[in-house]
């Protein structure tokens, strides 16, 4: 059993006031495997208060010496890759091929940050006056269950990269990959105060630092109802804020697109992650002319899908990462096949032979409308939609046809003609016959998906407010 009883406050790991216990658990078998004491609105404030005390200093180291620090964090979260590895399969239930890429990528991207930091030009001339780009202040920063310990360490490095100093809340589902991270990043020997680490419930410690007149800038990566209420709250202090929230990504694929490619892309788009990922591909449209074709591959090709023990080195899709989102996962299994959807694949339920854990079977549904609930509403899990369009207008009228645009997919054999359509998608990231990341490049969502943008250059001056000053030869 682990037990986590401190928080990481001015350099130190120290007991919080909070004394409410949190149990841990693993998803694949549903057993408690640790309890976490949680911080309170005390701990946020005692918080706080560092960060702004080391703000002065910090915010006046050269970005030479602030580069120096975030290749030490890398460094320092590289060495306990094995250690994050084993605590991302065991409290998420990642499977091992997953949990391995997110265990390097909690390190990888300190060290993106710092490659960014090296380059930027923190003043430039505009006209006659000089621009410099100088830190915000203290930073909130409030992270989502699905990748903690990467969105620790990315939204700390961008925040360290501009001089900001901070204030994180991790997931308390995630205590115990907070508790690795924390071991790292103190271990890399930066300032006291310049980062605090808070665990604690959203609706204490997160709703104490959304309201926190100290506190300059918000970044918080969740769900969309939960983002409005941050946005609403920051709006008393007008603080600065970035939102990277949820997303109902379409996958379009051309009528030109060789089905042998694109379904595997396809499934791993709407898949990825165990389906709980705000970028997730889970719409599928598709040409009615070939829609029996793409079934019919679509149907053998889940079901050769693993979805099961996280540490077989078959699985793709493994539990959901609490009761509370498995039951939500089969109330929108229920709600499609009561509006009307053709189930193809999966269906409710737990995968066959698997006895417990909160596993879902991975889940098509074709013959779905667009103003379907499935089609319309983030479902956080392996269930996808295929939606039939009669021509390449009507396929982007379709893939617009949302609240939401964080991330789209174009699949088509025609690179150039795949370009003109990814133009014309109303989403922050399009990715045309790829599934890559691009540290550099900017990730943020249009509409309800969130405001602002993070990573590169872009992430950085979301930590940044330029002032100009005028009459400077």
């Amino acid at each position: 059993m682990h037990d986590i009883d401190t928080i990481y406050l001015d350099g130190a790991f120290v007991t919080p006031h909070g004394n409410e216990p949190y149990n841990l658990f693993n998803p694949a078998t549903e057993a408690v495997i640790g309890r976490v004491r949680l911080a309170d609105a005390e701990d946020a404030n005692a918080a706080v208060a560092a960060a702004k005390r080391a703000f002065p200093a910090f915010s006046r180291t050269g970005k030479g010496e602030r580069t120096e620090m975030l290749r030490c964090l890398h460094a320092a979260v590289l060495a306990r890759e094995d250690d994050l590895f084993e605590a991302i399969v065991e409290e998420y239930g990642a499977p091992v091929s997953r949990g391995r890429w997110m265990a390097q990528h909690a390190a990888n991207v300190l060290r993106d940050a710092a490659d960014v930091l090296d380059t930027y030009p923190f003043t430039r001339r505009a006209g006659s006056a000089e621009v410099t780009m100088q830190p915000l202040g203290v930073a909130g920063l409030i992270t989502p269950w699905n990748s903690n310990a990467g969105f620790i360490c990315g939204k700390l490095a961008a925040a360290l990269a501009a001089g900001c100093t901070a204030v994180i809340k991790p997931s308390e589902m995630s205590a115990l990959q907070t508790r690795v991270v924390t071991e790292a990043l103190h271990a890399a020997g930066l300032p006291p105060g310049v980062f605090n680490i808070v665990t604690g419930r959203g609706d204490t410690v997160g709703a104490r630092l959304a309201e926190h007149p100290d506190v300059a800038k918000l970044s918080f990566t969740g769900s969309t109802a939960v983002g409005k209420t941050i946005l609403r709250t920051a709006a008393e202090t007008l603080k600065r804020v970035t939102l990277e929230l949820g997303g109902k990504s379409p996958v379009l694929v051309l009528d030109d697109a060789n089905f042998a490619d694109a379904v595997p892309l396809a499934l791993q788009a709407g898949f990825m992650n165990s389906g709980q990922a705000c970028i997730a591909g889970t719409r599928i449209l598709v040409p009615e002319a070939r829609l029996a074709e793409f079934e019919a591959r679509i149907v053998e090709a889940t079901g050769e899908i693993h979805a099961g023990d996280p540490r077989d080195a078959r699985t793709t899709v493994g539990p959901m990462v609490s009761r509370q989102q498995w039951e939500r996962v089969q109330r929108y299994i229920r709600l499609g096949m009561e509006e009307g959807a053709r189930l193809i694949a999966g269906g409710p339920g737990r995968p066959a032979g698997v006895a417990r854990g909160w596993f879902v079977r991975p889940t098509v549904f074709s013959g779905v409308r667009n103003d379907m609930t499935i089609a319309r509403e983030e479902i956080f899990g392996p269930v996808l939609s295929i939606i039939a369009y009669r021509d390449t207008r009507h396929a982007i009228e379709i893939a617009n046809d949302t609240p939401y645009g964080l991330q789209a997919y174009v699949l088509s054999a025609d690179t150039a003609r795949a370009r003109g359509v990814a133009a014309q998608i109303e989403a922050g990231r399009v990715l045309v016959n790829t599934l890559a990341h691009e540290p550099a490049a900017p990730f943020g969502g249009f509409k309800q998906s969130g405001i602002g943008r993070e990573y590169g250059t872009y992430g950085l001056e979301a930590f940044l407010e330029p002032k100009s000053t005028l009459g400077v030869l």
